[in-house]
């Protein structure tokens, strides 16, 4: 699997509740992981048994170094990430409540400074990004890859320009916020099929496509053309939902590249994303194939 996407620091605080406009609240703790929407699908993909080439951009500063050894260690090839001495590597500052809930602030960094020219395609069959990079790069990404597989899109956080790349893509992801935004209009009960629906098929350029609906407790709707298929969610002990909607994403991809229907990819897709919310930080979360099967096995 090709992953072009963000590589970040992520500093997580720990709050009972999260701050409303205009309130202080204090942590309990802060921890530093490894996250960035590019680094989490990587790592989530690579855990369930992905070959993962990573394609991004980090600082020449100690996260740099940090995160490129964790991703390394993790399985996965950095040979397409380059290094930036004259800018810093990305960072995320997330609060995480008691209840999982958490609100998030990025700091780009070097993520939007990534202008390396696409490669090693002999080598992969899903091409998966994320709009926490240039467009223009992800643009190039998925037009060179037309006619060499499957070019997945998530479409978050949700741009307006990330509509230019609708039609490069085959199998676009987005949660219901951001559907919404992309089909102007206004957002949509989990339990309402049909309006989902209709607005998924008014993203679609072409009559091929798939758009996947994450839905969080409620689980996924994926919409064709001429189909729907709906995956109930998974029950869990909530702890953080950082990184979950990458983690879903990460193991989809891995399945669709093994071949499996995608009725059966969102399965193993939505396992993963169970487990990784019973878990704190986002890239350390992510599980690994035993553990998502051995969930499926339970039924």
């Amino acid at each position: 699997m090709y992953v072009l996407g963000s590589i970040n620091l992520d500093i997580v605080l720990s709050v009972e509740t999260l701050p409303a406009p205009g309130e202080t609240v204090s942590a309990s703790g802060m921890d530093r992981f490894s996250g960035g929407k590019g680094a989490n699908q990587a790592i989530a993909a690579a855990r369930a048994d992905a070959k993962v080439s990573l394609f991004g951009a980090v600082g020449e500063d100690e996260a740099g170094a940090t995160l490129v050894a964790y991703l390394e260690d993790t399985g996965i090839n950095t040979e397409g990430v380059v290094r930036l001495a004259d800018t810093p590597t990305g960072q995320a500052y997330i609060g995480v409540s008691a209840k999982g809930e958490n609100a998030i602030i990025v700091v780009p960094g070097a993520n939007h400074a990534f202008d390396k020219k696409p490669g090693a395609f002999e080598l992969h069959t899903v091409f998966l990004s994320q709009l926490e990079m240039p467009v223009a790069a992800i643009k190039a990404l998925f037009e060179a890859a037309a006619g060499r597989g499957l070019r997945v899109l998530n479409a978050a956080p949700a741009i307006d320009e990330g509509r230019d790349l609708f039609a490069l893509t085959d199998v676009l992801i987005v949660n219901e916020t951001e559907l919404a935004h992309y089909a102007n209009a206004a957002e949509v009960s989990a339990r309402d099929g049909d309006g989902l629906v209709a607005q998924a098929r008014a993203l679609m350029v072409r009559d091929d496509q798939t758009v996947v609906i994450t839905l969080g407790a409620e689980g996924v709707l994926a919409v064709t053309a001429d189909d729907a298929i709906r995956v109930e969610g998974r029950k869990a002990d909530v702890v953080d939902t950082t990184g979950a909607g990458d983690c879903f994403c990460g193991t989809l991809c891995t399945a669709l590249e093994e071949g499996q229907t995608l009725k059966d990819a969102i399965r193993f897709a939505n396992a993963a994303a169970a487990i990784a919310v019973t878990r704190r930080g986002a890239g350390p979360s992510m599980p690994a194939r035993a553990e998502i099967e051995a969930l499926l096995a339970k039924g």
